[in-house]
């Protein structure tokens, strides 16, 4: 009898095993994106958006201020939702769409500073950020390439 119960613990704590293995297995891949330098810089690149855009003109609220904060949003979601992805090749193709995303917010602060919503400090400085942000996506692409091959 005391065989038996002995197994049927060991049989219980092995299954209890694997599924802790498993949970954090899923865990580590649930939130691989905040351990990326790129997402982030992603994040605070947004967040700045978000406080320069809240002194845009109301009347831009649905035009240009929408733009711009849905592509900067855009950036960190698809690197975290590339990260979460099993493969390189899928990871590699949301990391493109966050570059493309990336220059849609380029384009679009280019615009608000031509129209005068954007000071040329202001306009610097998220400039070089949206750089290293592309800088660093375009590393992180060219190793998971290279990583495929």
């Amino acid at each position: 009898m005391k065989i038996e119960k002995r197994e049927t613990i060991n049989k219980e704590h092995e299954s209890w095993k694997e599924k802790n293995e498993m949970k954090e297995k899923k865990d580590s891949t649930f939130r691989a994106h905040k351990k990326l330098d790129v997402w982030k810089e992603a994040i605070v690149l947004a967040a700045d958006i978000y406080k320069v855009t809240d002194d845009f003109p109301k009347s831009e609220l649905y035009g240009i201020t929408s733009q711009m904060r849905r592509a900067a949003v855009s950036v960190g979601s698809n690197i975290a939702e590339g990260a979460a992805r099993s493969g390189k090749k899928e990871f590699t193709q949301f990391l493109n769409v966050a570059g493309g995303s990336l220059s849609e917010l380029d384009t679009q602060l280019e615009i608000s500073f031509k129209l005068g919503y954007v000071s040329n400090d202001k306009r610097k400085t998220l400039d070089t950020k949206i750089g290293n942000v592309a800088q660093m996506l375009a590393g992180l692409i060219k190793w998971a390439k290279k990583s495929r091959e």
